[in-house]
């Protein structure tokens, strides 16, 4: 089958690969209709995920069509379109049941190298090295989905490819930004980032009763999407001081909840600097959320960060009596909900695929993506 493989830093190609097959008996294969480009792959591409080898297929958000299923998989038949959530979990470990199913202990091929990095085995996703998965991704024209009854969903007749596509991991992201920040009716909630994950982020606060958002980006082209498609109000950080900014649109507290939907990617020069050491991340969109959230209020960290930071304003944390939330998305836990607004239409996402593009064109497509080229939010690839 064809897929788009990773061949060094900064390089893609498109080539041949094995077909994948079934190795255990909750293992299901997946004909690729649509997969989407996502933030978390940009640490990849850049190298700095070192477990990454050449050769190894990329992407993680992703729908289609199944084409054979394991002998225990009980939930779905062949011929059923799917939406599969981009975080593997088993379902039936502690943390799983707890629903924190990107906790899972058994979701990666590599928990050794897992608990090396980060104390824990945590669960596994898709297109990403041993330390996060192993698990061959969904740039292809064909997936293995291991745990097929945990992990896929059966999409709505009346939501289309294009939408759905969006609920295997930037919807239920977006949901977990606002739940994790316990956004509540009269909340005023600051989002940096008006990509995919920041505007969903945006849609699902408003959704549970947010007064206003705010999101906060340097793209103009994003911040009109976000507040015409979720009503959020824009604000374009090249222009304003936007701790001042934020306290002045909330009469001198800040933001009850702020969430960071950028990662170490977020680079502004400048911006409350502090010296970069060794292979730090630059957490520089995560600083300013922390010093512009109101006292007593709840950071959530939503960008996709591989190890350590640096120049954390832990002191402001303490003095002003922040609570700080992370996770990467616990999707099993809202993948049918969020298919159901989109069914009633309360939840609308393919304009966020701002291009469409053959498989064969994938490499042009990520281009596009890291670059934030022509207007690129996601790149969504059919194969």
């Amino acid at each position: 089958m064809r897929a788009l493989c990773w061949e060094g830093a900064d390089t893609l190609a498109v080539r041949q690969v094995p077909d994948p097959e079934l190795r255990n008996a909750q293992d299901m294969i997946v004909r690729v209709r649509r997969s989407a480009t996502c933030g978390a792959d940009l640490p990849l591409l850049a190298g700095r995920l070192p477990y990454l080898a050449a050769g190894d297929v990329l992407g993680h958000e992703f729908l289609g069509e199944v084409v054979e299923i394991g002998p225990e998989v009980r939930r779905h038949r062949v011929a059923d379109r799917v939406v599969v959530c981009a975080g593997v979990a088993c379902g039936a470990c502690w943390f799983c049941r707890q629903g924190l199913f990107s906790c899972c202990d058994n979701g990666t091929t590599g928990a050794a190298a897992s608990e090396s990095a980060w104390g824990q085995p945590t669960g596994g996703c898709f297109g990403h090295p041993a330390p996060l998965g192993g698990f061959a991704g969904s740039h292809a024209e064909y997936v293995r989905v291991p745990y097929a009854d945990v992990g896929a969903f059966t999409v709505p007749e009346e939501v289309s490819d294009d939408r759905a596509v969006f609920a295997s991991d930037a919807a239920p992201t977006g949901w977990m930004g606002a739940e994790l920040g316990e956004v509540a009716p009269g909340d005023v909630v600051a989002v940096w980032g008006a990509g995919a994950i920041g505007q969903l982020t945006a849609g699902a606060a408003l959704l549970r009763g947010a007064d206003r958002v705010i999101v906060v980006d340097a793209h103009d082209d994003r911040l009109r999407m976000a507040e015409r498609h979720f009503g959020a109000e824009p604000l374009n950080y090249r222009y304003v001081d936007v701790p001042a900014e934020l306290r002045e649109r909330t009469g001198g507290r800040g933001p009850d909840v702020c969430v960071e939907a950028v990662g170490m990617a977020a680079e502004r020069p400048g911006l409350l600097a502090g010296r970069r050491g060794g292979d730090a991340d630059r957490p520089l969109a995560l600083r300013e959320a922390v010093h512009a959230c109101r006292k007593g209020g709840t950071v959530v960290v939503l960008g996709t960060w591989t190890g350590f930071v640096d120049a954390f304003p832990m002191g402001a944390v303490m003095h002003k009596g922040l609570t700080v939330r992370s996770a990467r998305q616990h999707g099993q836990r809202w993948i049918p909900m969020l298919l159901d607004r989109m069914a009633r239409d309360q939840l609308r996402t393919e304009h966020l695929a701002t291009h469409r593009l053959p498989l064969e064109q994938g490499p042009d497509g990520y281009a596009l993506f890291r670059d934030r080229a022509d207007g690129c939010v996601r790149a969504v690839f059919s194969p």
